[in-house]
Formats: C-alpha cells, sequence, structure tokens
C-alpha cells in the first residue's frame, strides 16, 4: 500500500465508514417509499413506518424507559412533531415527482438552518453559509426546470420545498437539547409521536386505511427498521465525528437517492442533474468554515 493510501484509510474512522453505509441505506429510501404511494396514502404509511421503527427500539431499550424525565418527553415531542411535519409533506410531494427529484430538493434544508438559525436564534449566516445558501438556490431553479424566466413549481415540488424547514427545525432541536437527555428514550418518544402525528393528518388529507397488501406491509416494516437503524447509528456515530465530517457524509444521499432511481428507470433531465450538484456544493461548502491567518508574532526588541 503507498503513502497516500495509507493516508487515506487513516483519516477516515471507523465511525465515519459507518456513516458512509447509512447514507446509502438513506439514499435508496426514497425510491421504496416513491413505490408505496402505488399502495398507500402518504400519511397512513408514514404513520406506519415510524410506529414499525418505535416498536422495534421499544423492544431493544425497553429497560431504559423507567427513568424517562419531563424533559426528555417535551424534547421527543418537538422533535417528533417536526418529522411529522417533514417526512409527511416529503412523502405527499412523492405522489407527483421522482424519488431522485425528492432526495434534491430535500437536502436543501441543510442551507436552510443557518437562516431559521439567524431568524430564531439570532445567529447570522457566516461568509461560506451564505455561498451554500446561493448555489443551493441555483440548483433549485434547475431541478424545478424553470420556463420563461420563472420558476414553474408542482404541487409536490413546493410541499418537498416546505418539508425541509421542519427538517430544518428538526436539526435545531435536536441540537438544542443535545447532552442534557437521553438518546435511547427521545428517540423513541420522538418516533412514536411522530406516528401519531401522522396517522392524525389522514383525516384531513381525506385519507382511508388501504388493503394491506404483502407489498405495502415489506415497504413500511423495512423502512421502520431501517429508520430505526439510522437515527440510532447517527447518535453513536456523532459523538466522534464533527458536525462538518458527517454534514459532507450526508450529502452524499442524494446522490445515491439518483444512483439507485437511474438502476430503476427515473431519468432526470441534464439541467435537473446539474441543478442537484449545485444543490450538493452548497450543503457541502455551507459546513465549510474559512481560516483566519494567526498574526505573525512580533520580533523581541533588543
Amino acid at each position: 500500500m503507498s503513502d497516500v493510501s495509507r493516508t487515506l484509510a487513516l483519516r477516515v474512522s471507523r465511525e465515519e465508514l459507518v456513516l458512509i453505509f447509512i447514507t446509502m441505506i438513506w439514499g435508496g429510501t426514497f425510491l421504496v417509499v416513491h413505490r408505496a404511494m402505488a399502495w398507500s396514502g402518504p400519511f397512513f404509511f408514514v404513520g406506519l413506518r415510524f410506529a414499525t421503527a418505535a416498536l422495534i427500539l421499544a423492544c431493544v431499550f425497553r429497560r431504559a424507559l423507567a427513568d424517562t424525565t419531563r424533559q426528555e418527553l417535551i424534547a421527543g415531542a418537538l422533535i417528533g412533531l417536526s418529522i411529522a411535519g417533514g417526512y409527511g409533506l416529503q412523502t405527499w410531494g412523492m405522489q407527483t415527482i421522482s424519488s431522485s427529484q425528492s432526495a434534491f430538493l430535500t437536502a436543501l434544508y441543510v442551507p436552510v438552518v443557518p437562516l431559521l438559525q439567524w431568524l430564531f436564534l439570532r445567529r447570522p449566516p457566516g461568509v461560506m453559509a451564505w455561498c451554500g445558501i446561493l448555489l443551493a438556490f441555483l440548483g433549485l431553479l434547475l431541478v424545478a426546470g424553470p420556463q420563461d424566466g420563472r420558476i414553474s413549481l408542482n404541487q409536490g415540488e413546493i410541499a418537498t420545498l416546505l418539508s425541509t424547514l421542519a427538517i430544518a427545525a428538526e436539526i435545531i432541536l435536536i441540537s438544542r437539547f443535545a447532552g442534557q437527555v437521553d438518546v435511547r428514550r427521545v428517540t423513541l418518544i420522538q418516533l412514536a409521536v411522530a406516528s401519531l402525528c401522522a396517522f392524525a393528518l389522514m383525516a384531513p388529507n381525506g385519507e382511508s386505511i388501504p388493503a394491506l397488501s404483502p407489498t405495502l406491509l415489506l415497504s413500511a416494516l423495512g423502512l421502520g427498521a431501517a429508520s430505526a437503524l439510522i437515527q440510532v447509528t447517527m447518535n453513536w456515530a456523532q459523538r466522534s465525528v464533527s458536525p462538518t465530517r458527517a454534514t459532507v457524509i450526508y450529502a452524499g444521499e442524494p446522490v445515491w437517492a439518483g444512483v439507485v432511481g437511474r438502476l430503476a428507470g427515473e431519468r432526470l433531465p441534464a439541467a435537473a442533474i446539474l441543478g442537484g450538484a449545485l444543490i450538493v456544493c452548497g450543503v457541502i461548502v455551507s459546513e465549510l468554515k474559512l481560516r483566519r491567518k494567526k498574526a505573525a508574532p512580533e520580533a523581541p526588541r533588543e
């Protein structure tokens, strides 16, 4: 093995390799959700998906549930509401757009986070964050397919864009309660709340319980298990992986979704592919920091 290969191997930790694998699974879930919309309404499917994930974690962490605190209930409920809004709108949007489009548009939540922090926490975005926001916006224009100099967004794309606000709120809430709560209990609570909220949204959306076909049940059970695995693994890995490196890894999620969608027969126009690339670049750039040059030490006076 060459010195360069050894250096690269040393720089990628076990936790980062696990996150890369999880990101690949995450990207593949978009196509499963998109296909499941032929068998179920969006909110019933989201509710069933997260109910499965919550039941799996309840079996694994049942001994830790007795010590649940009031703060953990509040944190889990707030994060669960944002998850229900994010995944519910995202899944609703997949009724009219492809899984690849959904993945690229969903990735916009990363550049949106600095804007929400500026709005609610009075933390203005840095230079690189603004550059990332600009790249992501240009990518949005291309993915949405501008016509006659204006953005042409259908209902699915609008719903997916709104879902990024809820997902960004989820990220901010997780950061707000990080280190103050037990990850196992809060993860279980947020999944259970997300499931209940999704089921409650079935009535306003005019949904009824669909026929529980084997395809639908296998899709929901598989995604539920994947959601539980992804959530727990992310919480485990990010104890030692910096947020910047983790975000760069997560930026590959829409790329994997695009690859899976391509293999399944989805075809995006060249402009949309370029737009997706700009969104991914915007995600990465928004998490980079400019290094300031240290002032040179003054020479000692004689």
